[in-house]
């Protein structure tokens, strides 16, 4: 089963345990984020990546470079948090393809404003063997463009479902990135690129794998 039917599984799912003015509202924010176009300023195919240092799951500090020093190909994942259902089931989704990553010599990166224990409980509960880093304050995030505020009319709703979003980033901001996936080259040069203001839309990983093998031939 491909990543876009396991969403739309739990959106029917969704549908049938929350109310429909709930519903609403959530579908209505999404759509006025879409409408100011916020991914317009989000870093792209072709541009260069700058270099950054990132605590994981353990606490040990990751660098870009070594990444990228090790490996041809370097994926990175923005998401949520373990909180988010969608973003659960694309890092398991990506989880399922870090064989073949590792076949073409590629590495992949979750990026999250979580904090180290809360990224740890992400990475047991989804079973994976790739980095999760911590991104305090989104400040990685904020360098690709793709940090925002939660709608405030969304807040009381995330609470009720008992997500606490400002434990678990250890912050009351309410800024999270966009989901989006990057694929570096070793030079640190995006080749391929996804970003969505649209929580609910996420890259199918055979795309990325698709994308590294079509740059392998150029």
């Amino acid at each position: 089963m491909s990543l876009e039917e396991k969403i739309k599984n739990y959106q029917e799912q969704f549908k049938g345990k929350v109310p429909k003015d709930v519903q609403d509202k959530m579908i209505k924010a999404t759509k006025e984020l879409k409408k100011d176009n916020i991914k317009i300023d989000a870093l792209k195919t072709g541009d260069e990546i700058l270099p950054f240092c990132l605590p994981n799951a353990l606490g040990k500090k990751v660098m870009l470079q070594d990444e990228l020093d090790k490996y041809s190909y370097v994926v990175i994942n923005f998401y949520r948090g373990g909180w988010c259902p969608y973003c659960n089931l694309e890092l398991k989704a990506l989880q399922d393809i870090l064989h073949d990553l590792r076949v073409l010599n590629s590495t992949l990166i979750a990026i999250s404003p979580q904090t180290p224990d809360a990224s740890l409980s992400t990475k047991e509960k989804n079973e994976l063997e790739f980095e999760v880093l911590s991104d305090w304050d989104n400040a990685v995030a904020k360098e690709f463009g793709l940090v925002f505020s939660l709608a405030k009319e969304l807040r009381p709703i995330y609470e009720s479902f008992k997500i606490d979003i400002p434990s678990a980033n250890n912050d009351d901001s309410y800024e999270l990135p966009m989901p989006a996936t990057y694929v570096l080259n070793k030079e640190g040069r995006i080749i391929y690129s996804f970003v969505d203001e649209d929580y609910t839309k996420r890259l199918e990983p055979q795309k990325i794998l698709d994308a590294i093998k079509e740059n392998e031939e150029l």
